[in-house]
């Protein structure tokens, strides 16, 4: 049987709409894929989903840390392996839901790391580093460890604390981590550009109808600043806006072309990183349910190939 489904894709994709449908008929419950949803009284500028819209489904690891605590893909990833096997011990099926793609990359396959904090040796290493070899390399550095990451080459600062936060989990074998640890099957949505960058755009004149710049401006009265979480897109933009760098106007353009930016990035990423069923979201959802049921019995059949294959392979030696 399939242990664990991944819904994946760019913003704006309709995942949470999909993982709501496959929750209800194969009595999955949904586990967060999205490494700013962690974060209390961020919701709106992340595309939280709201209680009134889980329809009775549980939802796991949302709201589980305060904007000024750090969070690394190490934490993630054991969070999320216990929530898997707390899910399955129910005999629900655990569905990870979100578009951080190194997350669910390191969850779902044999991705290891160090148990040790950054310490002030390694925050000195790194200050070498980027002395002899400059902004550019540190920069090209962090798009190794993380491709998704959306801070400016120039914002140096930036740059070496959101290295720090990933060296914090630091791989200690690269080879493994295409080895899966579960049966899974990863579930990407496809749709054109145009299609996608026109829901990106309407979602953020959404967001802020909704009250994203309150929201914002109530972290920034709270004092929260300089800190992993609000380098989020639709918080730094808009926190520029409230310093005065920005006018309004600007920081929603910047807003809706950094978004669109980081769904360009997040279809590199799931594409050259991780073994996808791709399906197209413009479909009804009917179909698509089909489809994922027809990949997910497929995948399995697949599995219990290979383990035969094995074990007969151990016989004959």
């Amino acid at each position: 049987m399939i242990d664990v489904v991944a819904i994946v894709g760019p913003t704006a994709s309709g995942k949470t709409a999909l993982s709501l449908e496959l929750a209800k008929r194969l009595d999955g419950e949904i586990i967060n894929g999205d490494s700013m949803q962690v974060y209390r009284d961020m919701s709106i500028g992340t595309a939280k989903i709201m209680p009134e819209e889980m329809a009775g489904i549980p939802h796991h690891l949302l709201d589980i840390k305060d904007p000024d605590e750090a969070f690394s893909v190490a934490e993630y990833q054991k969070l999320v392996r216990e929530k898997i096997e707390e899910i399955r011990s129910r005999n629900k099926l655990p569905i990870i839901v979100g578009g951080t793609g190194l997350y669910v990359q390191a969850v779902l396959f044999d991705y290891r790391f160090s148990e040790t904090q950054v310490d002030e040796k390694l925050r000195e290493e790194l200050y070498e580093e980027l002395e002899e070899f400059g902004p550019d390399h540190m920069h090209a550095k962090l798009m190794q460890l993380n491709p998704e990451a959306d801070i400016h080459p120039n914002n140096a600062r930036r740059v070496m604390r959101a290295i720090e936060i990933l060296l914090s989990g630091e791989e200690t074998d690269r080879s493994l981590a295409l080895s899966p640890m579960y049966n899974e099957v990863i579930i990407g949505l496809d749709l054109p550009r145009a299609v996608l960058y026109d829901r990106i755009n309407k979602r953020v004149d959404g967001m802020l109808e909704a009250g994203l710049l309150e929201e914002v401006k109530a972290l920034r009265d709270r004092g929260i600043r300089d800190v992993q979480s609000i380098q989020a897109i639709g918080y730094k933009e808009l926190y520029a806006y409230l310093d005065g760098k920005l006018d309004l106007e600007d920081a929603v353009r910047q807003l809706k072309q950094n978004s669109r930016k980081y769904a360009k990035r997040q279809f590199t990423y799931f594409k050259n990183k991780l073994p996808i069923y791709w399906i197209s979201a413009l479909e009804n959802p009917e179909k698509n349910f089909q489809e994922i049921q027809s990949i997910m019995q497929e995948k399995d059949r697949q599995r219990r190939i290979e383990r035969m294959d094995h074990q007969n392979k151990e016989q004959e030696i």
